[in-house]
């Protein structure tokens, strides 16, 4: 069955431009603020949302996002919590995908049958779970396939033309390049480098490419989708979420309108690239 994302990579298409994906981890700074802001975020210009399950230990992630993953616990968000949110969201929006990112220890504590059906039934449209390899598909990646979940995986620089298909197999949705080595939130990926790469993907696949890790201003969003079918950002989003608390963790006033204008100058640089052709 055709999903919201493949529905969104598809209008995409034929606007012809590149998507703006957002990031942010649920809970962060607390629930209420949070669900403002992800509420906000497609009139902000997000075209599709990642959200981050807060887990204590996000290994593949830079100090910004694990010190949000540590606010939204904090704050006492939960993977039930995370799945209200969507629910909450879903109230208000049909359209935007939600995907679901994280880590595989929370899923595992819920019950992948229970958080599949209850993920399902709040509106999730997909996943990414960065520390379950093509390997260990049966524990996750099968049966949210069977269950109508697109799965979506990562591939890196130094996966090579004899990973390639195996991280491919039974992703849908869209693959996401991973455009550095290492956690999120560093370095940024130069634009020979990008362009390379998402040409050597595009001759295995033809799902659509999303690029992140290191994407950090309106430039940077709009070198990516040149290339790419939509630009990550993540950290630079959850690095002004920080910047808008006052010292006793408490959201400023003006943060989440600062916030989803950073977005906005996102979005507005995305939307004005043009795109090479694949």
């Amino acid at each position: 069955m055709e999903s919201r994302i493949d529905r969104r990579f598809e209008a995409l298409r034929a606007e012809g431009r590149g998507g703006l994906i957002t990031f942010v981890t649920a809970g962060d700074p607390d629930l209420e603020t949070s669900f403002r802001l992800i509420s906000s975020l497609p009139q902000a210009g997000a075209d599709l949302i990642e959200l981050g399950m807060p887990f204590s230990d996000p290994m593949a992630d830079g100090p910004s996002i694990q010190a949000a993953n540590l606010r939204a616990l904090k704050a006492g968000t939960t993977l039930s919590k995370t799945l209200d949110l969507v629910r909450r969201f879903r109230e208000r929006d049909n359209e935007t995908p939600i995907v679901l990112m994280g880590y595989f220890n929370p899923i595992h504590t819920y019950g992948v049958d229970r958080f599949l059906r209850d993920a399902k039934a709040v509106g999730v449209d997909g996943l990414i779970i960065v520390d379950l390899p093509p390997e260990e598909d049966r524990e996750l990646c099968l049966p949210a396939l069977a269950a109508g979940m697109r799965f979506i995986r990562l591939a890196t620089p130094t996966t090579d033309d004899r990973r390639l298909p195996v991280v491919l197999s039974n992703t849908n949705g869209f693959l996401y390049f991973v455009a550095i080595a290492g956690v999120t939130g560093t370095r940024s990926a130069t634009e020979e480098t990008v362009a390379a790469a998402v040409a050597r993907l595009r001759r295995h696949t033809g799902l659509p490419i999303a690029v992140g890790f290191g994407v950090k201003t309106p430039e940077n969003a709009a070198m990516i989708v040149r290339f790419a079918d939509a630009a990550v950002v993540g950290s630079a989003i959850v690095d002004r979420i920080a910047a808008g608390l006052a010292q006793n963790g408490r959201p400023q006033p003006e943060m989440v309108d600062e916030v989803l204008g950073f977005v906005g100058t996102l979005a507005a640089a995305v939307r004005a690239t043009p795109r090479q052709a694949a």
